[in-house]
């Protein structure tokens, strides 16, 4: 089954949005505030992609993969630029990119390719791992952590923040986004957040499998 929709997508690397999660961003390009300015307009929403590379000429291959971000956030500046924020609605598998008719790039993007209904919760073990790994590579890290708070959030929510700030390569974020489950998504931030732990430390993690 699938699901064929028009998006303009905004290619940025590490940055990466999840249904029900939501990213602030701050646009200054002149093509993408002719974007947010179109999606006001128009349906209100934009597809956040992962380009493999940086080009200047804005045309690096894409990851097959992205989230489409509802627009529940709006700030315009007096210089033109604009702050906004994406509320997550469903990822998405590229279909076609289209011959640009706008200064940024737009697709067809299937947005029934994944099953993003609310996921059931993690077993108590498996949330209290991602918590302990949180906590540990927060302190090798150095990073001041409302750790009360974080022990507040539900089970999606933590596990998609960790893996939106966590500061792990494009191609780790990736495989974030592309696990088909919650549990799966956990269980590889637990692995990545022990890797990365011990690189800042100097230890010796097994690295992760990334598919």
């Amino acid at each position: 089954m699938s699901r064929v929709i028009r998006v303009p997508l905004f290619p940025l690397p590490g940055a990466i949005l999840f249904p029900r999660s939501q990213l602030p961003l701050h646009i200054f390009e002149p093509r993408y505030r002719d974007m947010v300015r179109d999606a006001v307009e128009g349906a209100g929403r934009i597809a956040m992609i992962q380009p493999h590379r940086l080009d200047d000429d804005n045309r690096a291959p894409l990851y097959a993969v992205g989230c489409v971000g509802e627009l529940v956030g709006l700030e315009e500046l007096e210089d033109g630029r604009f702050n906004i924020v994406l509320l997550g609605s469903n990822r998405f598998r590229l279909i076609r990119e289209e011959e640009p008719e706008e200064p940024y790039r737009c697709a067809e993007v299937d947005i029934e390719a994944f099953d993003d209904d609310e996921p059931p919760p993690l077993s108590l073990a498996q949330r209290a791992e991602v918590e302990r790994e949180a906590r540990r590579l927060g302190d090798a890290m150095g990073l001041a952590v409302d750790w009360n708070a974080v022990n507040r959030l539900d089970d999606e929510t933590l596990v998609n923040a960790i893996a939106q700030v966590a500061p792990f390569d494009v191609g780790a974020k990736q495989a974030l986004l592309e696990q088909p489950n919650l549990t799966g998504r956990a269980d590889l931030l637990v692995q990545l957040m022990q890797f990365h732990r011990a690189a800042v430390t100097g230890g010796t993690e097994v690295e992760p499998t990334i598919q």
